[in-house]
């Protein structure tokens, strides 16, 4: 395992140092991470005339494992040597027992393990990122981006009769990333029943959700066809400088140069840890392992944000194949109904005491007020802008009718931190899942929706009995007590983290600026989940392609300057 550390020159780092050192190697940057993002900064950096890019990454190349390249086998990579199946801490509020946290260990990072669906983000949401201090990150100018990653495949006949459709407006077609259909689709008679059933819910069919209107019914594309120390500079003022990295193997320590800039894309749950391993961070974290402090960054790992998914299953009146890519994003209006006015009170009247439990959790790191902008922007997301409150992804498969669901914006807030100065360890990764209460309530709500959903015609006339859990288990008129029990005892991450490295004002709690530099430092860049200050409607790997896409031309900038 490939372990690596931002160096600084000046500086002992511990007993990976004194190790024996093979000879270094020189390059002008350095990614660390070889997945999604990673990998888009480093081929877009080779596009520059005499250019080295090295790019560290603990995994090797999975092109010929089947677990990987089948686009029917999600999970098959599950806990095999391409997954870090990362233990979080004991859940104190979400059951009280550890959670795995899957991320891809391999040249594509998790993208090699995940679903493939390709769905982007509302408009709002990032404008937001704007509204909170990140000058020129907005809709409008990262859906040029989105459009950059892509190489849209256009659906056959066959794949919208399956249910496909677009609006060629939303699209690249000259990117590298194949976005698309599946060529084995979902029996043809799925879809209408499905769109008819969220009709007379109330939800309606989007054609197309990656122009930045989330909400409704559709059938998104996927993508198919397809750690250490920085080593720094002996500087006594001004910022930090990273000359390289040091990485830690099999085979001992070596250190890896950057003439001009180190780039971390270790994912929200590494990169962090990295930047502490290193000197950046919470002074109080950093002294308890003796690791000097190179730069006093006290939110770095802090502002974590996961989602929480579920599921529930019908046996099947008919037998079905292909690819599932069918999913509802109803906004909490079409959830709650009636209800959401009491539900939007409740939430608004208790922002401000979970803001409180949530800096007293940090140790006064993470400010009150800091927190209340978040959670009212938030709040301000569900209720007034109405963005989707839910993703449900529903899979037929042979004679069994599955829908997997995860609530899109929790409010809980957890962090990742290192649990010692030793590399090689895995940080501590608290989510905090359903710290704020409202969190676990939304599992419920969304899964009796979907029970209301299943029960609703057409779709109730192809499916039988409910599988899991079952009415035995969950009877209809089961108390709230006991759904809650069974959320508790059911629910699992949704392998989106986000926040750990936030793009904000250093005084608002950030780590990055709006070139993605770390605060205090000259050359050092996070370009990953981590970045992103809040958690996403859509499904992360989208929109990481696009800001990779957008931090390679802010580097590119600065090395032509």
């Amino acid at each position: 395992m490939l372990v690596p550390s931002l160096v600084f020159a000046a500086l002992s780092l511990g007993a990976a140092a004194r190790r024996p050192q093979a000879s270094p190697s020189q390059y002008d940057y350095i990614v660390v991470g070889g997945g999604t993002s990673g990998l888009v900064v480093a081929n877009r950096l080779s596009e520059l005339n005499n250019v080295t890019v090295a790019i560290i990454e603990a995994g090797g190349s999975v092109f010929n494992n089947s677990d990987v390249t089948d686009v029917l086998g999600y999970s098959l990579a599950f806990g095999s040597d391409v997954d870090w199946a990362y233990q979080t801490e004991n859940q104190t509020y979400a059951g009280g027992r550890k959670q795995t946290i899957r991320a891809g260990k391999a040249l594509g990072g998790t993208s090699i393990i995940n679903g493939m669906s390709y769905t982007r983000a509302e408009d709002v949401q990032i404008d937001n990122w704007e509204l909170v201090g990140n000058k020129g990150w907005s809709w409008k100018s990262l859906f040029p981006y989105y459009k950059k990653s892509e190489g849209f495949q256009m659906p056959t006949a066959d794949q919208i009769a399956h249910g496909a459709s677009y609006d060629a407006n939303y699209h690249g077609m000259k990117g590298p990333l194949k976005v698309g259909w599946p060529t084995g689709m979902t029996n043809t008679s799925v879809f209408p029943v499905l769109n008819k059933t969220f009709e007379k819910l109330g939800v309606h069919y989007n054609r197309d959700s990656e122009g930045g209107q989330m909400v409704g019914f559709t059938v998104h594309p996927d993508t198919v066809d397809r750690e250490n120390n920085i080593i720094w500079a002996d500087t006594e003022n001004g910022d930090a400088v990273a000359i390289g990295v040091e990485v830690t193997g099999a085979h001992g320590v070596q250190e890896v140069y950057a003439s001009k800039e180190v780039i971390l894309s270790a994912g929200a749950l590494r990169s962090p840890a990295i930047l502490e391993l290193s000197g950046v961070g919470n002074p109080d974290i950093l002294r308890k392992y003796n690791i000097p402090v190179k730069v006093n960054l006290p939110t770095v790992g802090e502002n974590l944000q996961d989602q929480t998914n579920n599921g529930l299953s019908w046996a099947g009146r008919e037998t079905w194949t292909g690819l599932a890519t069918f999913s509802a994003l109803p906004s909490v209006n079409q959830i709650y109904g009636k209800n959401v006015t009491a539900l939007a009170s409740f939430v608004k009247a208790n922002l401000a005491s979970y803001a409180k439990a949530v800096s007293k959790a940090s140790n006064g790191v993470v400010k009150e007020s800091d927190l209340m902008t978040a959670f009212k922007l938030q709040y301000d997301l569900v209720f007034k802008s109405q963005v989707p409150y839910a993703e449900i992804v529903f899979s037929p498969s042979g004679q069994s009718f599955a829908a997997e669901f995860w609530p899109l914006l929790p409010f809980s807030r957890g962090n990742v931190h290192i649990k010692s100065a030793n590399a090689s360890q895995i940080p501590a990764i608290n989510p905090n899942y359903f710290m704020f209460g409202q969190d676990a309530e939304a599992q419920v709500v969304v899964a009796q929706y979907i029970r209301k959903a299943f029960g609703t015609a057409p779709l109730s006339g192809i499916v039988g009995e409910e599988v899991s859990p079952g009415l035995d288990a969950l009877p209809e008129a089961a108390s709230n007590s006991t759904w809650h029990k069974w959320v508790n005892a059911n629910y699992r991450p949704n392998y989106h983290p986000v926040g750990t490295a936030s793009m904000l004002p250093r005084e608002n709690g950030g780590v990055v600026d709006t070139e993605l530099k770390v605060f205090g430092t000259k050359n050092v860049r996070v370009v990953d989940a981590s970045v992103l200050p809040f958690q996403l409607c859509g499904h992360l790997m989208s929109t990481l392609y696009a800001v990779a896409e957008k931090a390679s031309d802010l580097i590119k900038e600065s090395h032509t300057a």
